[in-house]
């Protein structure tokens, strides 16, 4: 098995790993309620998808 003969230096390192990072969830918002939810996906909050009641949202009892 061939093994490398010198170390890779730092910059060359550093320029591989440049990309390796996570990017931020993109979210957009819901027309309805106007909360923060995933694209393509019914809104957590008021359960509104493509302007149709689709979740049965409970409130939550306080």
């Amino acid at each position: 098995m061939p093994n490398p003969k010198r170390r890779h230096s730092t910059r060359r390192t550093a320029l591989r790993r440049s990309h390796d990072f996570l990017t931020a969830v993109g979210l957009s918002e819901c027309p309805n309620c106007h909360e923060k939810k995933l694209p393509h996906r019914a809104c957590p909050k008021c359960g509104i998808y493509n302007k149709r009641l689709v979740l049965d949202i409970k409130e939550a009892a306080k």
